[in-house]
């Protein structure tokens, strides 16, 4: 079965990474949820997407409690979730304010007390390599674009269970060497209702969504 993951919760029909967006993908029966982590100033970690708030300040330059009210802390954002699947993505991209590898120590720190309930991706692998030594057991996922040519050596050489590409990257090719070398395909985001029985056809173990009731009703689950 492809497992539907809501993609910063039911984002089409909420604002994205919001407790009710998150509560929302969780009544309409999604699988799962993804959504952002950033850094503050002050070592919280804030579920948001962009490096900066709306007035244009750095996330990673403000404390905390000066976020907007709309703007979750991690530790609510999985208590918002209930008992559904949580990808935390982790956003660390060097050419962004607040890059630091040790983000990866306060994600792992969080997710602690939630085991079995969470995977963790991020664009940058080194951030994600980090994540797994620190805690082996803690799924882990690296997200890509288009996986490189090397995709299967780094993904083993750094503990991790799954490529998150984006869906055009998924192809027939793509699946019968995950499933050969024992790598889940975790694929980014498709409203296309088309695509997404695709991809489902194709073994995608796992789809992103903005629009988790279609998807559900798509692949006859509603």
């Amino acid at each position: 079965m492809t497992v539907v993951i809501a993609h910063r919760g039911a984002s089409r029909a909420w604002p994205d990474n919001t407790l009710a967006a998150f509560a929302a993908a969780r009544d309409l029966g999604a699988d799962g949820v993804e959504l952002d982590v950033r850094p503050t100033a002050d070592g919280a970690l804030v579920v948001t997407h962009d490096p900066t708030y709306a007035d244009g300040a750095a996330v990673a330059h403000r404390p905390a409690a000066d976020r907007a009210p709309s703007v979750p802390l991690l530790a609510e954002a999985l208590v918002a979730c209930g008992d559904l699947v949580v990808n935390v993505e982790i956003k660390n991209d060097p050419a962004e304010p607040g890059f630091a590898l040790d983000v990866a120590d306060r994600v792992v720190g969080v997710l602690a007390p939630w085991p079995g309930r969470v995977i963790v991706s991020c664009f940058h692998l080194p951030t994600l390599d980090r994540v797994h030594a620190l805690a082996p057991a803690l799924p882990t996922g690296w997200l890509v674009v288009s996986p490189p040519p090397d995709w299967i050596e780094r993904l083993h050489s750094g503990g991790h269970r799954a490529l998150h590409p984006h869906h055009l990257a998924v192809t027939a090719e793509l699946m019968r060497a995950a499933r050969q070398h024992d790598i889940d395909i975790n694929t980014w985001t498709i409203d296309d209702p088309r695509r997404m029985v695709e991809l489902a056809d194709l073994g995608a173990n796992a789809i992103v969504t903005n629009i988790p009731d279609v998807a559900l009703r798509v692949l006859g689950r509603s």
